[in-house]
């Protein structure tokens, strides 16, 4: 799915940029399930209700004519470029599936023992991560070897037992033979270097159709290969009758039965290993010998290397680039033939003569002769023209099999806009600039797209590619049906009932087991269902992760958390228009020249958050975006700026503090935009405009940028209003140890610092409105009065070295009724002291502790002093 052409990637309207994305939210399997029916209008809905400002127009299913046609073309020039060929091999065979499947759909499930799996087809857990080992007679009789192996049930395949050649426990067994338990063949004893003798007993069964290892050490050393599991998991005819059509596993155990009974059997140990899992039905991996389209990967994998070595293709993070350069550098053959109902059909041919038997080809050798083609008519020709016969002779049958998902996917980037016809689309939006996508695809989609993109276009499809990390439930485990834990967006978003989130699991079948636990696991992480967050709320709370590192655990109460963000800006914004009033014209940026420090302490802020957003989205790091967006809204913007300024509407200052309030809230809400789109919208489209501004709406109108603000730079301002956040704490400080919550006590300021008092006396009234202060008086002096020592009632607070206010208390304290309460809280401090003192002297917390319990305990000393009666507070 193609976005509409931005730049950068974050702009609107700055100029043409090419970029393909892909939504985080409803996953970057947007492209494969696309096409029409439920799931398609699912996904499509939950893009549009999450705001993706994708072009929709240019949306595609890879099953349209258009793209089939795409992904045949692409396996037919691979196969002229003698990239594609059919081979018999070994590859992983998903019994569940019925279909072979890339060595990346295979995850290795790590096992440190004796553990049981759940295996589709069987209503019992099977035992993995045990080595069984048995014994191996000699021809004759005289001796034995034995092996150890994690599948018995596959000796019987076996064609050899391998040793290694310097290997002296077996020396006397070279060039023997060894008789099988079951079938009574003999089989040879062969050396390997691939035998690891400190691995079981040093003697390794051979069976080359079920092992990748096997089926190498076989073809270096002609051995036969015997397939005793077929496609569906039971066993062959070549084991025998009398477990012929028994299920894998099951077999595994009437195997080491017939062991035991021959007394063969010769004990088993946990053993730690790695289980191969198809990432797709959970089904044990078998590896099966089967006729298959290969593509050859190596030459295409250099060039992907040297994209990325060269600096012409840019993976962020960064750190992904060694598992890039580790995986190209030792990839193997792509198997891309699958046996699913689903999909592109391969377009090739198996050619017979007519009025002849068709050879029965011995699977090592070919399965026949077979055509690529574009269609029937062209294989004809094509085989007619090979075999120099008359067309009329022959007889084609098309491959059953289908191209595996990833090899059509692969081509998204260019296929999706006419390849390979020469399309004005193609001509304009390829290559893309950016992809953003899981981290988790950057082998099964990335590497495909990178390989395919710049060898069947010559260009690479992107310049870019950025990695964001996996989303995970608040627990950081794995979304997952099973565990009920999979989160729809438009849940979370309109909120959902605990009831009907458990009715969901019923659509899922699952297992009842599974049901069970899925049901106990959402009833203990929403015991009251989901609340409605919205959908701004959602995106924002996303984005504040940090995208490029560790996975996200997602929590609802941090989209709680951020959903009180969104209505903090709502009620900004509703102070801004109530300001504003009736008839407010804005004055163009470039005019915008206040003389209030305040007002200049404002912009020079905005101008500084624009730069820091612009820095934090040119490295990709939205997290470091969306932070100095909140923090610039709610520390300087609201908590600060909107306060101080409320008196100042009063006066004759009013005209340049309602332009100062409309640019905070305009620019805010463009930098907003991306991250909140739709509180940003409905809040943007009630401000009024500059008269040049014709921007229908706020996703198209230029992202705020260093150059809009570059004239709004006010250091001084800055580092003046700097200091005054500091006189602010510490007369806020005074008024809660005093708890002074609602009555406005008259603030006296000590400074030594001529340049301090110059800074008090440039914000003087925005001071007395953050301080709560009723009066304030300014004095240069380097000699503060101590705590009581000039007049009763007053309680004094350091800001600095060369800096102390005090504030009065007379008359706003009643000592009675407040040295209780702070005599209480001194008791409870020492106590809390004491504890971190006999637990660690060295704790961290026991000096902030030392620290309150001193300005408790001169609080104290001052309510005393207040006293009538002194002697009533001893």
């Amino acid at each position: 799915m193609q976005a509409l052409p931005l730049r950068p990637w974050w702009r609107r309207s700055c100029g043409r940029k090419r970029v393909c994305l892909v939504m985080m939210l409803a996953g970057s399997n947007l492209y494969r399930t696309c096409g029409s029916g439920r799931k398609s209008d699912t996904i499509y809905h939950q893009l549009k209700s999450m705001g993706a400002s994708l072009d929709w127009e240019r949306s595609c299913f890879t099953m349209d004519k258009m793209f089939s046609w795409a992904v045949s073309e692409a396996f037919i020039r691979l196969y002229e470029d003698g990239l594609v060929s059919r081979r018999c091999r070994l590859v992983n065979w998903s019994c569940a599936l019925r279909s072979a499947i890339s060595d990346i759909e295979v995850d290795g499930q790590q096992l440190t023992g004796k553990t049981y799996v759940s295996v589709p087809g069987y209503q019992r857990k099977i035992p993995f991560g045990i080595l069984y080992s048995f014994a191996y007679p000699t021809e004759e009789g005289d001796d034995e070897i034995i092996v150890a192996t994690t599948r018995p049930e596959t000796m019987l395949g076996d064609t050899a037992v391998a040793v290694h050649p310097d290997d002296s426990r077996y020396l006397r067994f070279h060039g023997r033979k060894l008789r099988h338990p079951f079938s009574g063949q003999l089989i040879p004893v062969v050396t390997h270097t691939l035998v690891n003798p400190e691995f079981g007993t040093g003697a390794v069964k051979v069976t080359p159709a079920h092992s990748l290892a096997d089926f190498e050490m076989a073809e270096n050393l002609s051995l036969p290969v015997v397939s005793v599991i077929g496609e569906d998991g039971f066993m062959t005819k070549h084991c025998g009758e009398w477990i012929q059509g028994v299920k894998r596993f099951d077999a595994r155990e009437q195997v080491l039965a017939g062991l035991r009974e021959k007394e063969l059997y010769r004990g088993e140990a946990e053993h730690s290993m790695q289980l191969p899992v198809c990432s797709r039905s959970g089904d044990v991996i078998e590896y099966l010998v089967k006729n298959q389209w290969f593509v050859s990967c190596e030459s295409m994998a250099q060039k992907a290397l040297e994209a990325v070595n060269s600096g012409r293709l840019k993976i962020i993070p960064s750190y992904h680039q060694k598992n890039w350069k580790n995986w190209l550098s030792h990839i193997s053959d792509w198997c891309v033939s699958r046996q699913l109902w689903w999909g592109h059909q391969i377009p090739a041919y198996r050619v017979t003569v007519k009025g002849t038997q068709p050879e029965q080809f011995p699977c090592d050798e070919s399965d026949g002769f077979w055509v690529v083609a574009r269609n029937e008519a062209d294989a004809r020709t094509k085989a007619a023209s090979r075999l120099a016969i008359h067309e009329d002779k022959l007889h084609l049958d098309r491959d059953e099999d289908v191209l595996d998902t990833w090899f059509s996917s692969g081509l998204f980037p260019f296929a999706m806009l006419g390849w390979p016809a020469k399309t004005k689309d193609l001509e304009e939006f390829y290559p893309n600039s950016l992809l953003e996508t899981g981290s988790d695809l950057l082998f099964f989609w990335v590497a495909r797209m990178v390989m395919l993109g710049e060898h069947l276009t010559g260009e690479l499809p992107f310049k870019e590619v950025f990695l964001h990390s996996m989303v995970r439930d608040a627990h950081g485990r794995k979304m997952s049906k099973s565990l009920g834990n999979v989160l729809d967006p438009l849940d979370v978003v309109t909120g959902i009932s605990l009831e009907r989130l458990q009715g969901k699991l019923l659509d899922g079948n699952l297992d009842p087991r599974e049901l069970k636990i899925a049901e106990a696991g959402l009833l203990k992480d929403f015991p009251h269902g989901i609340p409605e967050c919205g959908t701004d709320a959602l995106r924002l709370s996303l984005c504040t992760h940090r995208v490029q590192g560790d996975d996200i655990n997602l929590d609802v109460s941090s989209v709680l958390a951020v959903r009180h963000f969104c209505n903090k800006v709502w009620n900004g914004v509703k102070f801004t228009l109530s300001a504003l009033g009736e008839g407010f014209t804005p004055l163009p940026m470039e005019e915008l020249k206040p003389t209030a420090p305040i007002d200049r302490w404002l912009l020079d802020r905005l101008r500084q958050v624009t730069e820091e957003v612009e820095s934090k989205l040119e490295a990709y790091e939205i997290h470091g975006a969306t932070g100095a967006i909140q923090t610039f809204w709610v520390q300087n913007f609201c908590d600060v700026y909107l306060e101080a300024v409320k008196l100042m509407l009063k006066n004759t200052q009013a005209s340049d503090v309602r332009q100062v309030l409309y640019w905070g809230t305009e620019i805010s809400l463009r930098l907003l935009a991306p991250f909140t789109p739709f509180l940003s919208e409905e809040l943007w489209q009630r401000l009024p405009r500059v008269h040049s501004d014709l921007s229908p709406s706020v996703c198209v109108a230029e992202y705020p940028t260093p150059r809009n603000t570059a004239h709004w730079i006010y250091p001084e301002e800055g580092r003046r209003f700097d200091f005054i956040q500091l006189v602010i704490k510490a007369v806020r400080s005074l008024r809660g140890d005093y708890s002074m919550t609602k009555v406005r006590p008259e603030v006296h300021i000590f400074c030594s610092d001529e340049d301090d008092l110059l800074s008090l006396q440039s914000f003087l009234l925005p001071l007395q409105t953050l301080s709560f202060s009723s009066r304030i008086q300014l004095h240069l002096s380097h000699d503060a009065p101590e705590q009581g020592a000039d007049v009763i009632g007053w309680a004094r607070g350091e800001v600095t070295d060369s800096c102390h206010v005090c504030i009065n208390l007379l008359g706003l304290v009643d000592p009675l009724l407040t040295l209780p309460q702070m005599q209480s809280k001194y008791q409870k401090l020492e106590r809390q002291l004491h504890v971190k003192t006999e637990c660690n002297n060295e704790d961290p917390e026991r000096n902030t502790l030392l620290q309150k319990i001193s300005k408790v305990k001169q609080a104290i000393k001052t309510l005393q002093q207040m006293l009538p009666d002194k002697n009533l507070g001893e």
